[in-house]
């Protein structure tokens, strides 16, 4: 399978540190994480698609890795974030991309297709469906769901906190996270986050009995040793930036993505517990699809490699670039 290489990208004020595979004028794929990710959660993803002619972009999104972390909240709104994979596009000399994304990295390409729709020609997400703009800001919206209840989002907002909390222990939260984020008979994945019970996010989550199939330790080891140097406050000020992003955005209400669409969502991911997947119709007027992968977690570019390829690679034969 074609080599990939690792290169530092200066675009939109930051630094990004971005995986690079296929050839220079290919058609351009970027894939974006989500949390607590990196471009290395698509490395079931970059060779494939370089391989099938696609010129693939994965960067550490700001906040990450081995990308710059800026240290005021509001540099991580939703208009950074899509900026950052533009200048990506304008320094390969590309004019438009697919733009795939994972958990946050969805939200990053859902948003991309509505804010700078010249600059993509498809987009593909995966475990964060499309959902119309909110009636009022986003953590107003979740108190008034959950009430006094704990909700993961709304005990991410303050500064500080759940940092503590998710920078004490790296090798505990990938461990946890990586091996929990799925749906059981009886739903205790989805229910913990959101039941009364323990102060804190992690020790909602089961401490798997060994580590998932899909993931082996030196995978694991990877995520533990940059979160351990980076921290989790980059990550965490993305869900800082949720009401900000309602707060700036209000020419979207009622816009529509029109270039051809999929969402990959897993039939055990405890996320869909909590986001509805029927009302692209809203937020899509271009061709759409949605496919289920039956017994799938969260972390479905790495739980379900082979099969997330063939959609994505079928999804990329009917773009127009």
């Amino acid at each position: 399978m074609g080599a990939s290489t690792e290169r530092l990208v200066d675009t939109n004020g930051v630094r990004l540190r971005v995986v690079e595979a296929g050839d220079r004028g290919a058609p351009v794929v970027v894939l974006c994480h989500g949390f607590p990710e990196l471009a290395y959660s698509w490395r079931h993803q970059i060779p494939v698609l370089a391989d099938a002619g696609y010129h693939v972009i994965a960067p550490d999104q700001r906040g990450y890795g081995g990308s710059s972390c800026p240290e005021a909240i509001e540099a991580y709104d939703i208009h950074q974030l899509t900026a950052d994979i533009v200048g990506l596009l304008d320094d390969v000399g590309a004019e438009r991309a697919a733009w795939v994304g994972h958990d946050w990295g969805a939200m990053v390409v859902w948003n991309a297709g509505l804010l700078h729709p010249d600059r993509v020609a498809a987009v593909a997400a995966l475990s964060v469906p499309p959902v119309p703009r909110a009636k009022r800001p986003v953590t107003v919206a979740l108190r008034r769901t959950f009430g006094e209840n704990f909700f993961y989002i709304l005990y991410f907002q303050e500064p500080g906190v759940a940092d503590a909390e998710l920078n004490g222990d790296p090798a505990r939260v990938m461990r946890r996270m990586m091996g929990s984020l799925q749906l059981t008979g009886d739903q205790d994945a989805a229910l913990r986050m959101v039941a009364p019970g323990p102060e804190g996010f992690i020790d909602r989550l089961p401490e798997p009995d060994g580590l998932p199939d899909w993931i082996s330790q030196d995978e694991i080891d990877n995520y533990v040793r940059e979160f351990t140097r980076t921290g989790f406050t980059g990550g965490l000020n993305w869900y800082r930036n949720m009401d900000r992003n309602w707060e700036t955005t209000p020419e979207l209400d009622g816009a529509k993505i029109t270039v051809p669409c999929l969402f990959i969502g897993g039939t055990a991911d405890p996320v869909l517990a909590f986001t509805r997947s029927d009302r692209a119709g809203e937020v899509v007027s271009g061709p759409y699809r949605e496919l289920m992968i039956d017994g799938a977690g969260h972390w479905l570019q790495q739980e379900r490699p082979g099969e997330v390829n063939s959609a994505l690679l079928e999804f990329l034969k009917g773009v127009e670039w």
